[in-house]
């Protein structure tokens, strides 16, 4: 009984069992879409960390002979053991490969034991370790990395469970008075339960798997879109498409969960009733408390009032509509101002500043720049119009508390811009040293307009006056007085030692390097010979070296192409070397503006295609009490012209309401954004996203209007006199 009743329901009441197979359809595309991205990103960092770090799992470094090899390898756990390039000729590295490495924990101690050495002779590759899910079992805070990822599953299948519990509860309450009628011939609450989550089951079960497919779907395509725009990043792989059958298994899982959970929610409700309550009919659209719709009724008059009183009547339903509308309006236009901004900000504070001080970029890795030995070579090739080698390293600088500039005196002095303490009359500063080859310090010293000479080092005299300017747009007082002949370093590892240093000059003009100097440092630019006379006194210098190459000619990015694939010919034969030129990498910041527009952008789509979904479902699923309402207003001589006028003026308060509320709190964003980055507001106004924030908007006006078009053009072309006497829907 219960099944062909079910089923004839069902074929005669297709409009609301579309609007719950769309819910469950977008909730499973939803939630795929989720699960198939997180399994991707999963497997994508696995991929970098192997191609950084390598696969090992655990490692031990000693003296390990062929026995010790044996030892290891006959260990009941270890899949293979690799000797690594890295061991020397007093050590060998072991990388060893377990067939569980979920044992690694207890398995290496013993491993270590057998060998006989220390246990901390022993390597833990901990962070391929942690993305497998394997921790520490000693540390006291593991990572949570699948307590996230599941409480984020959880979070989403919730708040989807609140959203398409709306479109059952429509199709549901659509049937108060029948199930109010079978109640009260002998139907029982588990009955009208068991049959409203069948029917929840049958509707749902095609939609379930197609939103699967479609989430899989998107996830691929998000995956390529973040491939294009992301191809020109450096030290980046590409990302392949992976999918594996247990993310298909806990994505149908999480929906049938929240399909059944959104259906068992009205149905309880539902099965609750008495049959008195239901055969009345007490679910219909009614206003618990009369309340005059002002500004509709003011706008549009009795139209206006009779469509505020059934908004408020729904209130409760359009909820859902209104926060998923909201969120995406919302999301959507403050993620264009902010990336609007935060291009602008890049733009100003690195690629026009630094525009001028590099065409193409070279890290040497582990590679001093006395040891380097193909200056000459680089300054030959074609296409290069000057070269400069360079390397830093820490210092700290002693200057006298009375050798404070007079400008650094009238601002209260160095305590009060930095906020440090002056001990014993004395300042110690940070004074970071960048060491030039003897030919690139040699035309600083013409730069600034000074005999060149190599004999001394020159002091970028200059401290940030944060009182009378913004980070934005920096002003500089001199630190120091100009008098000093010497300047003392100390070693910046603090081992006592320290060097004195002649002083060829003090200038505010930086050499053309794509460096960027702390607020309060007084920075040092010594040539080699200097620092290799003074280098044992004043520590090691930080590992790498960098080449700054300027191009002769534009500068196009065909050129600049040419001359990095020349250098990394030249020098990356013999070095191991990490090249960027300038162009390339302004292109690929765009790039990755413009990917993140996107993907951002499509899940604000995806949140603004659920608020729309349940404007429909709200718009067909109320037909069953709209036609009783228009018959009413039938009744007492409302004309069908009105009504269409009722559903515009719905339609224009569901879509303008999350508009109106996004407005202010877009501009307040953008007022407080654009003061915090002490931006001129026109600069921003400018360039400011007005016609995508737009067209968005139109877009939801649209399909809200859409919805209210269908569902209105279903109503009136229905027999309003007969539907107080029929409880059949269309």
């Amino acid at each position: 009984m219960w099944k062909d009743y079910s089923k004839s329901y069902l074929q005669n009441n297709r409009a609301s069992s579309v609007s719950v197979m769309a819910a469950a359809y977008i909730a499973t595309m939803f939630l795929s879409l989720l699960c198939s991205l997180g399994y991707n990103f999963w497997t994508y960092e696995i991929e970098q960390i192997v191609l950084d770090e390598g696969d090992w799992q655990g490692r031990i470094v000693g003296t390990i002979d062929e026995k010790d090899l044996s030892l290891i390898q006959n260990f009941s756990n270890v899949e293979k053991i690799i000797v690594n390039e890295a061991s020397s000729g007093e050590e060998t590295v072991i990388d060893i490969y377990f067939l569980n490495a979920r044992t690694i924990y207890q398995d290496m101690p013993l491993i270590t034991k057998q060998l006989g050495v220390e246990e901390n002779a022993a390597e833990y590759h901990s962070l391929l370790l942690s993305r497998y899910f394997i921790h520490d079992p000693q540390d006291e805070q593991p990572p949570l990395l699948m307590a996230l990822y599941l409480g984020v599953l959880i979070i989403v299948s919730f708040s989807l469970i609140l959203i398409i519990r709306n479109s059952f509860e429509l199709s549901m309450n659509a049937r108060v008075h029948q199930f109010g009628i079978l109640s009260s011939i002998g139907a029982t609450p588990k009955q009208i339960r068991t049959c409203l989550i069948q029917e929840a089951a049958v509707l749902c079960a095609v939609p379930i798997f197609l939103g699967s497919l479609l989430g899989i779907a998107i996830s691929f395509g998000l995956i390529e879109a973040i491939n294009i725009f992301a191809a020109d990043v450096s030290g980046r792989h590409e990302a392949i498409f992976q999918y594996h059958f247990i993310v298909f298994g806990i994505t149908i899982l999480a929906s049938v969960l929240t399909v059944l959970f959104s259906a068992w929610i009205p149905a309880r409700k539902l099965s609750r009733m008495t049959p008195l309550q239901a055969i009345c009919n007490t679910m219909d659209l009614q206003l618990k408390k009369r309340k005059r719709s002002h500004i509709l009724s003011l706008l549009f008059g009795i139209e206006g009032e009779l469509a505020g009183n059934t908004l408020k009547a729904q209130k409760k339903a359009l909820r859902i509509s209104t926060l998923s509308l909201l969120l995406s309006f919302l999301g959507f236009s403050i993620m264009l101002c902010f990336t609007t901004l935060s291009d602008i900000s890049t733009r100003y504070t690195y690629f026009e500043r630094y525009q001028n001080s590099w065409d193409v970029m070279v890290t040497v890795k582990d590679t001093a720049i006395a040891d380097f030995g193909l200056t000459e070579e680089l300054q030959e090739l074609l296409g290069v119009q000057d070269v400069t080698v360079y390397q830093k390293a820490k210092g700290i600088g002693v200057i006298p508390e009375d050798i404070q500039s007079d400008e650094l005196i009238a601002l209260g002095g160095f305590e009060s811009i930095t906020g440090q303490t002056i001990m014993e009359g004395q300042l110690q500063v940070e004074a970071p040293i960048i060491i030039l080859d003897d030919d690139s310090f040699l035309n600083y010293c013409s730069q600034i307009g000074i005999v060149p000479s190599l004999e001394g080092t020159i002091i970028l005299n200059r401290i940030w006056d944060n009182q009378n300017s913004n980070f934005r747009y920096k002003e500089y007082v001199p630190f120091v007085k100009e008098n000093s002949k010497s300047t003392i370093l100390l070693n910046g590892s603090q081992n006592g030692q320290s060097a004195e240093i002649p002083v060829l000059s003090y200038t505010q003009e930086v050499p053309a390097l794509r460096e960027e100097y702390d607020n309060y440092v007084l920075v040092h630019f010594v040539p080699l010979s200097i620092w290799t006379a003074m280098s044992e006194r004043l520590g090691e210098a930080e590992a790498d070296s960098y080449i700054r190459i300027f191009s002769s000619g534009d500068a196009s990015l065909a050129d600049l192409n040419i001359l990095e694939e020349n250098v990394v010919h030249l020098v990356g034969q013999k070095y191991e070397i990490e090249t960027e030129n300038r162009v390339q990498e302004k292109i690929s910041n765009d790039s990755m503006i413009t990917g993140s527009v996107v993907i951002l952008g499509s899940f604000c789509v995806l949140l603004a295609i659920i608020g729309i979904a349940n404007v429909f479902s709200n718009t067909l699923g109320f037909l069953r009490q709209r036609k009783r309402e228009f018959a009413q207003y039938m009744s007492i001589g409302l004309t069908p012209s009105e009504m269409r006028k009722m559903f515009c003026i719905e339609a224009f308060a569901i879509a303008g309401k999350p508009l109106l509320i996004t407005l202010p709190l877009t501009l307040i964003f953008i007022e407080f954004a654009v003061t915090a980055s002490y931006l001129d507001p026109m600069v921003f106004w400018t360039e400011a996203p007005i016609i995508p924030i737009l067209v968005f908007a139109a877009a939801i006006v649209g399909f809200v209007a859409l919805a209210y078009y269908i569902g209105g053009k279903r109503l009136l072309r229905c027999d309003l006199n007969e539907t107080l006497k029929d409880d059949t829907m269309v």
